[in-house]
């Protein structure tokens, strides 16, 4: 019988990172559930899952606790995953905060925070990811982006810039492990329906559907999918990519 490979995702208690996580263990992933704060959030998703799956708790799915900006915790989250299903075939580096505020209104800890958690959550994950993935000479490390780090957000300077980083890191590390046989991709988000959007006021939105080609917004479904895409050997050949699911906004 084949191994079932295993994804770790961050930040996968909600939100797109929820959906990843449905996608994945569908798939027939074995499938660790980073989260942070929201524990009741992850166990639940978990217990949902294995209920689908049909499988005992700890099974398949099993959620992982860790602030992705804290290298030591990061360390703990893979040993624990590590522990239980073996080595780990494919990172997602999905964890992300939000933040609207004026350049000239954010604090000092308001940039190193959201640096912290995009940029350095994602050094942190993808280092300790490639210990194995270069030692098996196989793996997969897909990056979530956004559009904003490819056209930057007013406003949002400071998470436009942080995921700016993380698509240069993207396209930087490709080259350097692709000899080592791993695949790094990212995906760039355009304006998705989640929690995280549903602060935005019911004109902006529409403003945006407006400004999208398509007239809608994306869905949670939209960015698994193509997280999956370039986790699946159908996408061997690509690596160093930025696949931009954004309905048009961005083209190129």
């Amino acid at each position: 019988m084949e191994q079932r490979k295993t994804v770790l995702i961050t930040g996968a208690s909600r939100g797109i990172g929820s959906e990843i996580a449905r996608r994945f263990a569908l798939a027939g992933y074995q499938v660790a559930l980073n989260y942070n704060t929201s524990e009741r959030r992850a166990r639940e998703l978990a217990e949902l899952l294995e209920r689908q799956l049909g499988v005992a708790a700890g099974e398949r799915i099993l959620p992982v606790r860790a602030d992705v900006s804290d290298r030591r915790q990061v360390e703990r989250m893979f040993d624990e995953a590590e522990a239980r299903f073996g080595g780990i075939d494919v990172l997602v580096n999905n964890a992300g905060i939000a933040q609207q505020k004026l350049f000239t209104d954010l604090t000092d800890e308001d940039w190193r925070r959201m640096f912290a958690v995009h940029v350095d959550g994602a050094f942190y994950c993808s280092r300790r990811a490639l210990q194995g993935m270069i030692r098996r000479h196989s793996g997969k490390i897909i990056n979530v982006s956004s559009m904003w780090g490819q056209i930057g957000g007013s406003c949002e300077v400071h998470y436009s810039a942080a995921k700016a980083a993380v698509i240069g890191m993207t396209r930087a590390l490709a080259k350097e492990v692709g000899p080592s046989g791993i695949q790094v991709n990212c995906v760039a988000p355009g304006v998705i329906d989640t929690e995280m959007n549903g602060a935005l006021s019911e004109e902006t939105l529409e403003q945006l559907c407006e400004e999208t080609p398509l007239g809608m917004l994306g869905t949670c479904r939209d960015i698994a999918e193509a997280v999956l895409f370039l986790a699946d050997s159908r996408s061997d050949f690509i690596t160093g990519q930025v696949l931009g699911v954004n309905g048009g906004m961005v083209i190129g």
